[in-house]
């Protein structure tokens, strides 16, 4: 383990400075975005086209342009998170958190998505807790797996471990990637270790003040997460305050950006009602408009949480729930009341789901979701 941790590109200056990219490495990160979004919609606006001159679409074609919005979308999406870490005003809560336990919730969280990749994922780790702002690290260990799948062959590797000296404790990821072949022929959709998910990953480290390191030996990447704050009473640096007292309160303005949340809603004013209020949290947003709609979405992929109308509550619904939580405990749900103000976390008078009124949404909703998220971490 010791020979790839050799932190090099996420180093505490970058830490400091809140992860920003050197000066004149941003016209290149642009140029990356511009290609990124613009490419995917190109494509899908030729669809488009052939579809207005024809009238016709095949199921292949319709999966396709919608492949094609989503990846402009994520590109999007991506691209707000690394403005957000390069504005400098991010503001962390530190809390003592289990490692392993975090990553085990990530990976079940997206089994499903990354099973339909054909991607094995194995596991091998031990329980060591960390001091981390909890909804950064959710988001790094997300953004960590992103990377991870576009780019590996078959397999990823993930653990959990700690350094001889110091005794700090990582996060390691292996995999076989099969690189980009350069001709005229080559897939230009092919995978780059370069990619955005891996600017976001390497800035989400720095701005955490976390050690990144990546070696490439051929086809073989290993990736090593350091967290200088790991809770060890023997550790310098860590002291009974720091376990105690944390490390002042969180003032992120966005602390779950880039989570995805589905809204199930069969009324078009539900679902405007609903986007607007949590149109400000950075959120990766799908709508369906019944339950057979979310139960064919979440068999491809599950979201971090999911929003329904209370119209649509039915044994279905509650069947799909029940179903979730096998898979992913404590997974999240809002129920969006027809009226009143109300604001009820889950488990509260026995419910299974948070609930919120229609007329306190866009007081209540966006609390709900964060309430509701941080529970998972």
């Amino acid at each position: 383990m010791n020979a790839i941790l050799k932190p090099t590109l996420a180093t505490d200056s970058e830490a400091a400075s809140g992860g920003s990219l050197a000066a004149d490495a941003w016209p290149e990160l642009a140029a990356q975005i511009g290609r990124e979004v613009g490419g995917p919609l190109s494509a899908a606006l030729e669809r488009v086209i052939q579809l207005t001159t024809t009238g016709r679409i095949d199921r292949g074609g319709l999966r396709a342009l919608r492949a094609e919005i989503e990846r402009a979308r994520r590109a999007g999406m991506v691209a707000q998170q690394l403005a957000r870490y390069a504005s400098k005003r991010l503001r962390q809560s530190h809390e003592r958190l289990n490692l392993a336990g975090t990553l085990q919730s990530v990976l079940a969280q997206r089994s499903r998505e990354v099973g339909s990749r054909g991607i094995q994922v194995r596991q091998s780790t031990r329980p060591i807790e960390v001091l981390v702002d909890p909804a950064l690290l959710f988001g790094l260990l997300n953004a960590l797996l992103d990377w991870a799948i576009e780019c590996a062959h078959a397999s990823i590797d993930f653990g959990v471990d700690t350094r001889s000296w110091p005794a700090h404790g990582c996060v390691l990821c292996r995999f076989t990637h099969e690189p980009r072949q350069e001709d005229a022929l080559a897939d230009i959709d092919a995978p780059t270790l370069d990619s955005l998910n891996w600017h976001l990953l390497r800035q989400g480290a720095a701005a955490m003040g976390l050690l990144l390191d990546r070696e490439v030996d051929g086809n073989r990447v290993s990736l090593a997460l350091e967290f200088p704050r790991t809770v060890n009473e023997s550790i310098e640096g860590v002291t009974a305050i720091d376990l105690e007292d944390g490390f002042g309160t969180s003032l992120n303005s966005k602390p779950l950006a880039g989570s995805h949340v589905l809204v199930v809603a069969a009324r078009r004013e539900m679902r405007m009602a609903v986007r607007s209020a949590i149109a400000d949290m950075g959120l990766l947003l799908d709508f369906v408009g019944s339950v057979d709609e979310a139960i064919g979405f979440c068999r491809e992929a599950l979201p971090h949480a999911i929003v329904f109308e209370a119209a649509l509550r039915s044994e279905r619904l509650d069947t799909l729930a029940d179903e979730i939580r096998d898979e992913v405990p404590g997974f999240a749900f809002v129920e969006v009341a027809e009226e009143g103000e109300a604001f009820e976390v889950s488990g509260f008078n026995g419910q299974n789901y948070a609930r919120v009124g229609r007329d306190g949404l866009a007081k209540s909703l966006p609390s709900a979701i964060v309430f509701e998220l941080s529970k998972s971490f």
